[in-house]
């Protein structure tokens, strides 16, 4: 029986993208990929999610890329540019289970410490959350186990309790790995048939 939901945040219920940013910095869409691909990459943001402070993270790039520096120093100095607006249709989903009031809801996300007090500031309904657990905080993140584990224990709350909400597979297959039921994300419409399916809405 299900009485906990966990959502992760960025692609579910908030719309992160560099993007947003880096094509106000590129004249050139391909440079603007190539450099988020090779120099500001996905593993890169990851340890500033892990706890790495981001200016330590920044001079550590900039050091291997001096020709690159001001487009590195933008990713954190500009970071609330790459924000967009809510996932409305998640965010609806998420009010109507917290409405229906059978269960805790409660975040899990790979997110900064340093920039995570924005979207608090920002977005009104993570104030909704009975808890949330960020890996910036916390120094370790998805999919490492003890990061999911760490928010069990906190919330008093049982694996085969919970299901988890993700858009990342990799991080999907972690919690499922711990007896989480899990849901892979793709759109709302998507999450609103698995919900349903599930019994859940």
């Amino acid at each position: 029986m299900i009485n906990t939901i966990i959502f992760d945040l960025g692609a579910v219920l908030v719309d992160w993208n560099p993007h947003y940013l880096y094509r106000n910095l590129f004249a050139d869409e391909q440079e603007m990929k190539d450099f988020l691909a090779n120099i500001t990459t996905p593993d890169w943001n990851e340890e500033q999610d892990a706890g790495r402070p981001l200016q330590e993270g920044t001079e550590l790039l900039v050091q291997q890329y001096p020709h690159h520096e001001a487009n590195i120093r933008a990713f954190y100095g500009r970071w609330e540019e790459m924000l967009g607006d809510a996932i409305e249709g998640t965010v609806e989903l998420f009010k109507q289970l917290k409405d229906n009031g059978k269960y805790k809801i409660y975040a899990l996300t790979n997110w900064s410490a340093e920039t995570f007090p924005i979207a608090l500031q920002r977005y009104d309904f993570l104030n909704w959350f009975d808890g949330i657990v960020v890996s910036g905080t916390e120094k370790m993140r998805k999919p490492n186990p003890a990061f999911y584990q760490l928010l069990l224990d906190r919330y008093n709350t049982k694996a085969e309790e919970a299901l988890f909400i993700d858009d990342n597979l990799r991080n999907v297959l972690a919690a499922q790995k711990m007896g989480i039921k899990s849901i892979h994300f793709s759109s709302a419409e998507q999450l609103k048939k698995e919900l349903v399916s599930r019994f859940i809405i």
